[in-house]
């Protein structure tokens, strides 16, 4: 199962997002119906490039410590972080599409279009899920401020639009976390 949860900067979406996967992890833990979830992974999509990205790193560590995570730091091509999963039948939360996007579209190395950065993430997103017990998945909603930016960055805005899109088409269950309130859309 996939779930979605998407929501502005500084929402409660992770804090969310980590209760939600600690959650299917121990449901999964005692079903009798498949094979018990084995490890529950955080894979971690943000390249640190300054102090407030050292910090907003951190931030996450301590909201997430004891509560059992292994990180994969995978910034990129997210299908690559199952290489780096033990065997097993695993709940992972992948934070945060935002980054990851971004990450691919303004990868100096190579140059994609955009449609090929979307249809990057989504294809990643969508191995990672068929080989995981559960995915949590969380996106920012950087499209809602209405202000026009550069070419770049309305580039941007609108593939992370259109990813949003895909990966709710994708997910079982669609949650918007607003003031710390969860909204279950699907």
């Amino acid at each position: 199962m996939m779930v979605l949860i998407i929501g502005g900067s500084g929402s409660g979406k992770s804090a969310y997002a980590e209760e939600v996967t600690v959650s299917l992890y121990r449901q999964n833990i005692s079903s009798k119906e498949k094979p018990p979830a084995t490890k529950k992974y955080y894979l971690a999509t943000m390249q640190v490039y300054d102090e407030e990205g050292q910090r907003r790193v951190n931030r996450h560590k301590v909201l997430r410590s004891g509560k059992g995570f292994l990180t994969i730091e995978q910034p990129m091509s997210i299908e690559k972080a199952l290489a780096k999963m033990e065997p097993g039948n695993h709940v992972a939360l992948l934070e945060c599409i935002s980054n990851l996007t971004a990450n691919e579209m303004f990868n100096q190395e190579k140059m994609a279009s955009e449609l090929q950065i979307i249809e990057n993430v989504i294809n990643g997103i969508a191995i990672l899920k068929e080989k995981t017990a559960h995915l949590v998945v969380v996106s920012n909603n950087v499209f809602e401020d209405g202000a026009v930016y550069d070419k770049a960055a309305m580039e941007y805005i609108h593939a992370m639009g259109i990813i949003n899109q895909r990966l709710a088409v994708l997910a079982e269950q669609v949650v918007e976390v607003t003031a710390g309130i969860p909204i279950h859309i699907k």
